[in-house]
């Protein structure tokens, strides 16, 4: 491999690697040019390629990978069908934008099947409306007409339905495309054979031209309505990455980059690398997420908090992508672009929800089992009982009927009665800031009976202020308050915000702190200006030995109105308390009471102390409060419900209910919170507030109702299908179910579970 190559779009001699990752696939490694034409690691879609044919450089796509919507385990890296149920598999991750070749494909293929259909339907019941052609013609001759009409579509245009019925009996996975084959493939084999050899079969066979009936007809049009069926499909999944494809749009598409020499120039977004700076002008969309180093602005972040007044951002501000910039300029050093993004990470967690399977899935699983091969064994049985004990012509009549039953039992709604309704439904969700990380959790939180709150950041808004500073009498306010300032400044705790703040508003002048130590649910230590610090609540004072009775009269009474008492103790004696007050969330109190209302037992369990814990609950209307509690006191609250029989929930946004997330049936992560919570949680609410559970529950009984409409409307069809397929409305009629009729009912009933999971995209939340 040569160690320099020509970029083929900007000119430039690309270095190998060009100071970036490269990637190595299969034997192919992908290096990146040093103008950046192409963009970066991990957010282009393109890569440049050297090393291949003879090191002539050339531009390739990045690997991608495609899975099935009804069988997301199955995984390739080239386009194709699924081998368990035959679907086209579907690119992975976000939706691609450009045309769907099998969709392009498969309408060739309709119009191709549709003209010779209409022929054919001519030929075979125009003397049923008066049209005696095959009379005119000759029925030998009309024969090799629909033979001639009839190949071109069952060995070209119905050859992908065959690829994938062969499949299906090679591997052992029956579906569709087994029924499909059988069933045309027995017309249209019979039908030849009568063609080209009529002398086989009986006399009574033969019509008044001594021909044999043939079923060209039944075959083509058979293909041509699977292609409408296929067709209408292939559309309406398309629909459901409406969603995603919205979110992508929020992002723009370029961005004004600044060079170091200070010009700047409008350059695809992927070309942006982290630590790059650009430049968004009023009403643009901020293209990645960074920190604004020049400038003030107001910023819309409807996007992510659902609040509609904007923000003011200044120096030293975080901004994130897609955000609206409404008045001012603002310079922005990029901390996170491409993938790395959160609305990326957004867009990712709703397609990866997408591809995810329900446990109601399990159920339609089982049927399809064992379904294919019952199919086919009814199929017989019709087939046998007809050639028995039907009226001559009992071969024909019996042909007909196992036709009908291949045809009419198509699986396929069945498969995507579930897969079809989580996709849209996630995509519902996301417009609607609740983003469904994996569809069990979206299923598990209509069955939730018991929903744990945390307190801090989400009943409350996570934004507590400093309200008040009491000292021992031996000590200055404001040395105090530096100290403690201080130490918290070094925490990402909400509490130590509000001291780092309340310090700053004060104009008190914070120090450097060494050996900073934080003690999960009780505070932190360190060294500031040679002393040791300690700042946390009474069970960190009691470890440390730290006397602060003499606080306790006041502690006491400021807990009672909701404050929250962080004690401070230097050189292990007792220096003072600071009080933070957090207000309670807007709409808190509403979504409590709605779901209080549907029944749901609510606890609030809070790392904060009793008194504070009860005066929140109690201006919320919550009766049960779990105190102190420490994240693996969280998590056996938890793990004690659940073995009691209810059907757990856990609401929080810290660091220290990522166990409890993570344990209970269903996690739900408020979207303001630390990212592990985000990452144990199986529902995230972007808005951060509790009515989003409440909107979460709706969306969750609305998809489990239409799941379960699709399956019963799958399992009706079929059970009325097949009966009448066999026959069963003959005695009544006197007429068999036409194969091409079949063939539409199969179609429609797809389309029909499609079409009903559609409804979801309207759902009110």
């Amino acid at each position: 491999m040569a160690d320099t190559a020509i970029d083929p779009v900007c000119g430039m001699t690309v270095r190998l690697n060009a100071g970036k990752p490269s990637l190595d696939y299969h034997g192919t490694t992908y290096h990146f040019c040093s103008q950046r034409c192409h963009g970066r690691f991990g957010a282009d879609p393109w890569f440049f390629l050297s090393g291949h044919a003879k090191n002539k450089p050339k531009v390739a796509r990045k690997v991608t990978q495609y899975t099935c919507p009804m069988d997301p385990e199955i995984v390739r890296d080239a386009p194709g069908a699924c081998p368990i149920c035959g679907m086209a598999l579907e690119p992975m991750g976000t939706p691609v934008d450009g045309p769907n070749h099998e969709l392009i494909d498969f309408i060739w293929r309709f119009w191709v099947s549709l003209a010779c259909a209409l022929p054919l339907v001519v030929l075979s019941m125009g003397p049923m409306l008066g049209l005696p052609i095959r009379d005119w013609i000759g029925g030998r001759l009309s024969s090799y007409i629909e033979l001639i009409l009839a190949t071109p579509v069952v060995l070209w245009a119905a050859k992908p339905f065959f690829e994938r019925g062969w499949v299906s009996v090679r591997t052992g996975h029956y579906n569709m495309w087994t029924l499909i084959m059988l069933g045309v493939g027995a017309a249209y084999l019979y039908s030849v054979v009568a063609t080209l050899f009529p002398s086989l079969f009986p006399m009574e066979l033969g019509g008044h031209q001594g021909d044999v009936a043939v079923y060209f007809e039944a075959a083509t049009v058979i293909v041509a309505l699977v292609f409408v069926g296929q067709i209408l499909e292939l559309r309406a999944r398309e629909r459901t990455g409406d969603a995603i494809r919205a979110l992508m749009d929020l992002s723009p598409k370029t961005a004004r980059r600044i060079q170091p020499d200070r010009t700047e120039q409008d350059v695809p977004l992927e070309n942006i690398l982290s630590g790059d700076h650009v430049r968004v002008r009023p009403g643009e969309a901020v293209p990645v997420d960074g920190v604004v180093t020049e400038g003030r602005s107001s910023i819309d972040e409807s996007l992510i908090t659902g609040e509609p007044l904007p923000v003011e951002k200044a120096a030293g501000a975080t901004v994130t992508g897609g955000t609206i910039n409404r008045n001012g300029t603002l310079v922005v050093r990029a901390e996170k672009v491409g993938s790395d993004s959160v609305l990326s990470q957004i867009v990712e967690m709703v397609a990866s929800a997408q591809r995810s399977r329900a446990p109601i899935q399990k159920l339609a699983d089982r049927v399809s089992g064992w379904f294919v091969p019952t199919v086919v064994a009814i199929a017989a049985l019709a087939f046998a009982a007809w050639l028995i004990l039907g009226p001559e012509p009992s071969f024909i009549y019996g042909l007909v009927a196992a036709v009908s039953v291949l045809i009419i039992a198509c699986p396929c709604a069945l498969g995507l009665a579930t897969p079809i309704s989580i996709m849209t439904a996630t995509g519902r969700g996301a417009q609607s800031g609740v983003l469904v990380r994996e569809a069990a959790a979206l299923e598990r939180l209509a069955a939730v009976d018991t929903l744990i709150v945390d307190k801090t950041g989400t009943l409350t808004e996570g934004k507590p202020r400093l309200t008040k500073v009491l000292v021992h009498p031996s000590f200055p306010e404001n040395r105090l308050l530096m100290l403690a300032a201080s130490l918290e400044r070094a925490s990402e705790h909400p509490l130590a915000e509000a001291i780092v703040a309340g310090a700053e508003a004060r104009d008190v002048a914070l120090s450097d702190v060494t050996k900073f130590n934080a003690i999960n649910g009780k505070g932190v230590s360190g060294q500031v200006e040679g002393q040791t610090v300690l700042a946390g609540n009474s069970a960190m004072m009691a470890d440390a030995a730290v006397d602060i009775t003499v606080f306790s009269h006041h502690a006491e009474s400021l807990r009672q109105n909701g404050h929250t008492v962080l004690y401070i103790a230097v050189n292990g004696q007792p220096a003072g308390l600071l009080a933070l007050a957090d207000q309670i969330k807007l709409n808190a109190v509403e979504a409590i009471r709605a779901l209080r209302a549907e029944g749901v037992r609510i606890i609030m369990a809070t790392g904060d102390n009793a008194v504070t814990a009860q005066a929140v609950a109690k201006a919320l209307g919550i009766d049960e409060v779990a105190a102190d509690q420490l994240p693996e006191y969280k998590r056996t609250l938890v793990e004690r419900l659940k073995a009691e029989g209810r059907v757990v929930a856990m609401a929080g946004d810290g660091i220290n209910d990522a166990p409890a997330l993570a344990g209970a049936d269903v996690g739900i992560a408020m979207g303001t919170g630390a990212d592990v919570a985000l990452e144990s949680a199986g529902i995230t609410l972007l808005k951060g507030d509790l009515s989003g559970i409440v909107r979460a529950r709706a969306l969750s009984k609305a998809t489990l109702s239409n799941i379960r409409q699709n399956l019963m409307f799958a399992f009706g069809y079929n059970a009325i299908g097949v009966p009448v397929g066999a026959g069963l409305l003959y005695p009544i009629t006197g007429h068999l179910l036409s194969p091409m009729l079949a063939a539409a009912a199969m179609s429609l009933s797809s389309v029909s579970v499609i079409a009903n999971a559609l409804r979801l995209k309207r759902l009110k939340l």
